[in-house]
């Protein structure tokens, strides 16, 4: 860590506190502890640390016990709250959020990875890497090495260690063996279908963590009639589409059927929008302690000389995305493209752009690119929509992201 923070653990252990304490001074920290939770709050009161971190099962005070005291007092306001324990069950996790700890790391823990792990924690970013950001089917090759050719995967991770995740198209390969390469068991997921199209879901029988026993997943998206998420999943994997039955999974594994709503997910409130595709097609905000998401895929924004065009719609869609710190918007099409797509449920750089600037938005991710476009001409949708924004005086600024890429919000 490069900046030395103030750790006080409360174990019961007293093996665990020498651990944590030597690998927390190592790194430079300031460390006091106790072994005793009920002198722990007059302790923490008078050093005011950065960061407490609390096991649950102890005598006098448990944790979750002593969590929920610290919250009360007015002057820990801005201490972090970290729940290190041998407890794996999502009962435990999700009662130490309702309490008000900023995140639950299981033990044992990783004299490499706890650092790390607690610096995230501390500057409370969240971590958004785009792991394909192609529309309708892969393309590899040389033509699409800059941008990548796999088809929608997006994830969203928190410090506290919850991981969001944004589709499952041909990308969530290459997040699923991230994930199993981390190590950081059990997980805990939630995934976010905009809607059943194949290229945004077929690949999910790939995501390694369904099949690991102790995984947590909540799968979410809309049904479409009597066709529920639960069903459209289990029907790709059905034996005949795939070869492995959903019933493999040993993952605790719960599907949701979405409409348009609000939810809330521990710190996490995420509302859905019904999207203008062929379809029931859910587009996703996210907000998170004054910072917020958008992913809007996919969907077709109308000329506004079109007969389509719906001026309700647009306002709405507006609403629904205005002053988001990140917008992730299909702009399929270049504007020359489009004209000749009309009505086949996908955007030009061109209306996106304008949409994204009447919202006021902070960044806007141009995404769900057409399989037909070279890297080329995905860049040459940046500098259409770069340009447009210089000309209105836009303090949006637009990216077209990279597979893989990584950015911080």
């Amino acid at each position: 860590m490069t900046k030395a923070n103030r750790f006080y653990i409360v174990d019961d252990d007293p093996i665990t506190v020498e651990l944590l304490t030597r690998i927390l001074e190592l790194e430079g920290h300031a460390v006091k502890s106790t072994t005793s939770s009920s002198n722990a709050l007059r302790q923490i009161l008078q050093w005011k640390p950065d960061c407490v971190l609390l096991d649950i099962m102890m005598p006098d005070i448990d944790g979750l016990e002593l969590c929920k005291m610290l919250r009360r007092q007015p002057t820990l306001a801005d201490t972090k709250i970290v729940m290190v324990t041998g407890k794996t069950y999502e009962i435990d996790r999700s009662r130490a959020f309702t309490l008000g700890a900023d995140a639950y790391i299981v033990k044992p823990v990783s004299a490499t990875d706890l650092p790390q792990r607690l610096q995230r924690i501390l500057e409370d970013r969240m971590e958004l890497v785009f792991w394909g950001v192609r529309g309708t089917l892969p393309v590899p090759g040389k033509k699409t090495v800059t941008y990548g050719g796999n088809t929608s995967c997006v994830s969203l991770r928190f410090a506290n260690g919850q991981v969001f995740i944004f589709d499952a198209g041909s990308g969530i390969k290459e997040l699923s063996d991230f994930l199993v390469e981390e190590k950081q068991a059990p997980l805990n997921v939630n995934i976010f279908i905009s809607h059943p199209h194949w290229d945004h879901i077929n690949a999910l029988p790939f995501f390694s963590p369904l099949y690991d026993k102790g995984n947590e997943l909540d799968v979410f998206g809309p049904a479409h009639g009597d066709t529920s998420v639960k069903d459209i999943i289990f029907g790709q994997m059905d034996g005949v589409h795939f070869p492995i039955k959903a019933k493999a999974f040993s993952a605790n594994v719960r599907f949701h059927n979405l409409k348009e709503e609000t939810l809330s997910i521990d710190q996490v409130t995420i509302r859905t929008m019904l999207l203008n595709h062929p379809g029931y097609c859910l587009g996703y905000r996210l907000d998170y302690k004054g910072r917020s998401v958008c992913y809007i895929t996919d969907n077709e924004l109308y000329p506004k000389d079109s007969p389509y065009f719906n001026v309700t719609y647009e306002e709405k869609l507006i609403r629904f995305i205005q002053g988001a710190d990140a917008l992730i918007m299909d702009s399929t099409y270049l504007e020359e493209e489009y004209a000749s797509r009309i009505t086949w449920g996908h955007s030009s750089v061109n209306r996106v752009t304008e949409i994204a600037d009447s919202a006021g938005v902070r960044t806007l991710y141009l995404f769900h690119h057409d399989p037909d476009q070279t890297d080329t001409e995905i860049e040459e949708k940046v500098t259409v929509s770069q340009k447009l924004l210089k000309e209105s005086q836009s303090t949006t600024r637009c990216i077209a992201p990279r597979e893989k890429e990584i950015f911080t919000i």
